[in-house]
């Protein structure tokens, strides 16, 4: 599978999702660990992509969306941004409900067959 294929994938399959440098619990630069800890502040689960780990990723996410740096936090298959983005949403008190919604599960949307 292409590089950019994975990325689609990865990011349409999980609401909330950070491609970060390290993990949530083990953070390996300084914007990753405060864009990992406001969204842990919100109370709601994520899913994070090490990009250290992944040398595909860590070279052609940027081409995916555009963004040259990370983190990258995508809700709903949208990118939101990076750190200082992700920073003041939360500052304002809009990043939890942004999250909680993202992870809401729809009701009495049942396609008709």
């Amino acid at each position: 599978m292409d590089v950019l294929e994975r990325i689609k994938e990865q990011v349409e399959s999980h609401p909330i999702l950070i491609y970060m440098k390290g993990t949530p619990q083990l953070p390996q630069c300084g914007f990753s660990s405060r864009a990992a800890q406001a969204l842990q502040a919100c109370g709601v689960e994520f899913a994070y992509v090490n990009v250290l780990t992944d040398q595909e990723i860590f070279q052609n996410l940027s081409r995916y969306a555009n963004w040259p740096t990370f983190p990258q936090i995508y809700i709903n298959g949208e990118l939101i941004g990076g750190c200082d983005i992700i920073l003041e949403l939360y500052q304002k008190g809009e990043l939890k409900k942004m999250l909680e919604q993202a992870v809401q599960k729809p009701e009495g949307n049942e396609a008709t067959k």
